[in-house]
């Protein structure tokens, strides 16, 4: 069990998630020998297959398990955090709309503005956010949490016509695209992505990690968390927007990505309790870890091609959480 009176153990997590990336990257289609992997990050002169396994694992694996990994403990720390905040163990960023209303901003971008990363990103960003302030604004007419889980429903429902009526309308290359890009991927991973992505990204989940206190009081009930001097409404906003900021950006970086921010939080939770301040750095890391190992699976499956990695975490998540609950009943 991890610790926060521990640090041992929290290197050791972070020792294997560096374990996994290294074994990962150097596993695929093209098989890139463990012992080579000092030669191939270091020794400057190289020929013959040791420049092309550093070609391989420079240019295109190293960057993708990055992503991987990046993608993997933010969906799960967003997902931790939208279960705090409705005191829910089955809530999650597309509970509230968030997840569809980046699809939508994605898909708006595919069929009308040629689908480049460029545009993508940014109607991703928008559409995430657009659809978060409206469930709020919405929401609030009501106390507590259900009028925003009313409003996530009717977005929901509003964001999945929508994105039909565009896929009606696509042509056969962008239809294409909005299939892969639905059933999620990570090949389009690069290092300027990365270089985008991961620093805002990173600062964001370390912000949102900042409210580990108020997450825990949110637990005993919103009244007991008023009472221990937190503003509930203030607080609501903030979880709520820093988790759209989160899903926007990696929504049109991979795609739709399912069930590891709903079910990486409950494994952790079920392991180290539901405080707040291990719970969500663990959740970080096993997400992390386990987008690494289904983006593996999906490379090495049905060499030389791959499947979309939204299709293994679906058939794996989804049979998985199904025992958790089976499990608890």
């Amino acid at each position: 069990m991890i610790s926060k009176d521990n640090p041992l153990q929290w290197f050791a997590s972070g020792g294997l998630l560096l374990a996994l990336i290294l074994l990962t990257a150097s596993h695929g289609s093209v098989q890139i020998p463990l012992r080579e992997l000092p030669n191939v990050f270091f020794n400057a002169s190289l020929d013959g297959d040791q420049q092309f396994w550093r070609d391989v694992l420079l240019d295109i694996r190293l960057p993708r398990v990055l992503l991987a990994a990046l993608a993997g403990g933010v969906l799960a720390l967003a997902g931790a955090t939208m279960q705090a905040l409705f005191r829910n163990p089955l809530a999650e960023p597309s509970l509230i709309g968030i997840s569809s209303g980046a699809s939508l901003g994605a898909v708006m971008a595919i069929v009308l503005g040629g689908g480049s990363f460029a545009v993508l990103a940014p109607a991703a960003f928008i559409g995430s956010l657009i659809a978060t302030a409206l469930a709020y604004h919405l929401g609030r007419r009501y106390p507590g949490m259900a009028g925003l889980l009313l409003a996530g429903i009717a977005i929901n429902a509003i964001c999945g016509s929508l994105i039909g009526l565009f896929t009606y309308l696509a042509d056969d290359n962008e239809l294409r695209s909005l299939t892969f890009w639905n059933m999620g991927s990570l090949a389009g991973a690069s290092w300027q992505r990365l270089a985008i992505l991961a620093p805002f990204l990173l600062l964001i989940s370390l912000c949102i990690m900042r409210y580990w206190r108020a997450m825990n009081a949110l637990l005993l009930g919103e009244r007991e968390a008023h009472h221990l001097g937190f503003e509930i409404k203030g607080l609501r906003r903030i979880l709520i927007t820093l988790t759209a900021l989160l899903i926007g950006p990696l929504v049109a970086a991979t795609g739709g990505i399912g069930f590891v921010g709903l079910v990486v939080p409950h494994c952790v939770r079920m392991v180290l309790g539901a405080d707040h301040r291990r719970l969500l750095p663990a959740s970080f890391l096993l997400g992390a870890m386990a987008l690494l190992l289904a983006d593996w699976l999906a490379r090495i499956a049905v060499q030389p091609a791959e499947l979309p990695i939204g299709v293994i975490t679906s058939l794996i998540g989804g049979p998985f959480f199904l025992a958790l609950l089976l499990r608890r009943k």
